[in-house]
């Protein structure tokens, strides 16, 4: 499972709006033209979007927090994915969570990890036990990711799709 995410226009989020089946085509493409490529994802958290929720979050389960919305935000809009329907963030919701990822830093995420407490909440891909070196080479960069990605849609009013595929 890796999270995905990409960036809409004003004109892609209205036609997402008017007809929730255009967000795989933005998503993956035109998958039944076999001669079309998947299209690259602006965001590809790969397998570290659990552990980066965790961190965000302070739980695995559902919270409120804005910078975890970063993640696992949004609302379902589109057809079922395999692991959930795609989620749509609007260009507000994308302000406030580019706004409090911008309140963290990589040393504040560094000191939220625990490999023990990774591994006891079952926070995917699992095998937490290299320690420190999960996290400098592993979570560190897909954090930079995420903060840039998000920085970039609110500096654009841009609102995001995300999904796990």
């Amino acid at each position: 499972m890796e999270l995905i995410g990409r960036r809409l226009s004003a004109e892609e989020l209205r036609a997402v709006l008017d007809d929730p089946t255009t967000v795989s085509l933005l998503l993956f493409g035109d998958l039944d033209d076999e001669n079309v490529e998947m299209p690259d994802p602006e965001l590809d958290l790969h397998k570290s979007w659990h552990a980066l929720y965790y961190l965000l979050a302070g739980t695995a389960g559902r919270s409120d927090d804005p910078a975890a919305a970063a993640v696992l935000g949004g609302e379902d809009i589109g057809e079922e994915g395999g692991y959930g329907p795609p989620r749509l963030l609007d260009v507000e919701t994308v302000r406030v969570v580019a706004a409090a990822l911008d309140m963290l830093d990589v040393d504040t995420l560094r000191v939220r990890f625990d490999p023990d407490a990774l591994a006891a909440a079952d926070i995917y891909p699992g095998g937490w036990v290299r320690g420190v070196d999960d996290f400098d080479s592993f979570l560190a960069p897909a954090f930079a990711d995420l903060c840039r990605f998000y920085r970039s849609a609110a500096a654009q009013d841009q609102a995001i799709l995300l999904a796990i595929v």
